[in-house]
């Protein structure tokens, strides 16, 4: 892709070259990331007049947003269903099975215990487990999304692994408390 033809009508899926599923060829993206900043890399235009500095820079920030959100797995469902007209809801929709929301306070609960007790080792087997439970609900996303074409069930899913992603961050932050 030349830098003169580069489209900002495209979607992220399209900039680098992928079929449009939440499974992607994570190697090929990271080619078509490296291959797309070599061209659009804002070095490159330094020699340009302003106006084409700007547009390198829109450039290279379109390829590094495209690409955050394609390597991320909770962010390429977001965007994959934001494609598909789906507002999974985050910040409203807080509503999740039972079972769910009491495994989020136990793991929450397990996760203060550890960081109290400065037990470090308590702390592992928790982001093992929290990983674990992360992969099953991708797995599952993939399926809602590439096979079943089930979007709100997959919104659904996203909101699961949302709650994930906090889970790991309390983690992450228990680790840092027992460290100092």
């Amino acid at each position: 892709m030349q830098p003169s033809s580069f489209d900002f009508q495209q979607n992220h899926f399209q900039l680098f070259g992928l079929v449009q599923s939440y499974q992607i060829d994570t190697a090929q993206l990271e080619r078509q990331y490296r291959a797309l900043q070599a061209q659009v890399h804002p070095d490159k235009s330094v020699h340009l007049p302003d106006a084409e500095q700007r547009l390198s820079m829109q450039r290279a920030t379109l390829v590094n947003g495209a690409y955050r959100t394609l390597h991320n797995p909770l962010q390429r469902a977001r965007y994959l269903l934001s494609l598909h007209g789906v507002d999974v809801q985050e910040e409203n929709n807080t509503v999740m099975p039972q079972d769910f929301l009491i495994a989020q306070m136990d793991w929450r609960e397990a996760v203060v215990e550890a960081q109290q007790a400065r037990n470090a080792d308590a702390l592992a087997q928790l982001e093992t487990r929290m990983k674990l439970e992360t992969q099953e609900l991708e797995t599952q996303l993939a399926v809602k999304i590439d096979t079943e074409n089930d979007y709100a069930a997959a919104a659904g899913l996203v909101r699961k692994l949302r709650f994930m992603e906090k889970l790991a961050e309390e983690i992450h932050a228990a680790y840092d408390e027992i460290d100092n």
